[in-house]
């Protein structure tokens, strides 16, 4: 991961909740080898290419994106092979609301790069936040299924956003039901699932996988937010307070922090 994207409070199941996952993080760039096979000034084109294209994603995680363009055009002259270049340009054109340019890069990214599951996901993130469902949940289990993919239950995850977003919340949640049986311990599939009962008024269902979970692992600021809805939907207010204490003691300066704040305050 090049670098990770701020977890903000937010509805679950929404195009928005990808970005917790994937979004501009989850670009990868290889490290350029010179080999004796590889010309000097290659590798450092492909070098540079590498470096320009990071800048690029900083600049565009910051909102700049005219010197992430202006980046990202260099590394593209500097090699225009490079499928990582492609997908930065792609999601940069994405931000720009110019999307036949973004689908175009992306798709000059899969043809350069067709196996590479980072680029499979990321134009899968793309398709998603686009409205093409069918479209990219096709590519996250792709993705999921690359032997070469380091993070399969984060594309099983992003797949049952994607269909959560669409109302096809019985596909969602097979797809959750999947990342939780490869990693027990991924946190956002657990949230997720929590909250598709929640949601669905399986109130006491959310409440075991909330306590199952945070019994087990660390608890997140998402499944305590989570806990403290769930216990006073129920009517718990000890356990609705024992959830609260914990997010604010734990993660005091955390946007869920923040929302139990807003939240108790609607209340009052």
């Amino acid at each position: 991961m090049i670098t990770n994207v701020n977890r903000t409070a937010r509805a679950p199941g929404t195009p928005a909740a990808l970005a917790a996952v994937t979004a501009l993080a989850a670009l990868t760039l290889s490290a350029c080898v010179t080999t004796s096979s590889t010309p000097l000034h290659m590798a450092n084109q492909r070098e540079a290419a590498a470096d320009n294209t990071q800048l690029g994603i900083q600049y565009m995680n910051r909102g700049d994106l005219n010197l992430a363009k202006m980046k990202l055009d260099r590394a593209l002259d500097e090699d225009p092979s490079n499928a990582n270049v492609h997908s930065a340009r792609a999601m940069l054109f994405e931000r720009m609301n110019q999307l036949a340019k973004a689908d175009d890069e992306f798709r000059t990214a899969l043809r350069l790069a067709p196996h590479d599951p980072d680029v499979i996901n990321n134009y899968a993130v793309y398709l998603c936040q686009n409205g093409r469902t069918d479209e990219g949940v096709k590519r996250f289990l792709e993705a999921a299924h690359n032997a070469l993919y380091r993070t399969p239950q984060a594309a099983y995850t992003n797949a049952g956003v994607c269909l959560r977003a669409a109302k096809r919340d019985d596909e969602a949640r097979a797809n959750f039901d999947a990342a939780v049986q490869l990693r027990p311990n991924y946190a956002e599939a657990a949230f997720q699932l929590a909250t598709l009962d929640f949601d669905h008024g399986q109130l006491a269902a959310a409440r075991t996988r909330i306590d199952g979970y945070i019994g087990t692992y660390d608890a997140t600021p998402d499944l305590l937010l989570l806990g403290v809805r769930v216990a006073r939907a129920q009517g718990d207010a000890v356990a609705a307070k024992r959830y609260a204490r914990r997010l604010q003691l734990d993660y005091p300066g955390s946007d869920q922090a923040r929302a139990l704040a807003a939240l108790d305050q609607n209340r009052g």
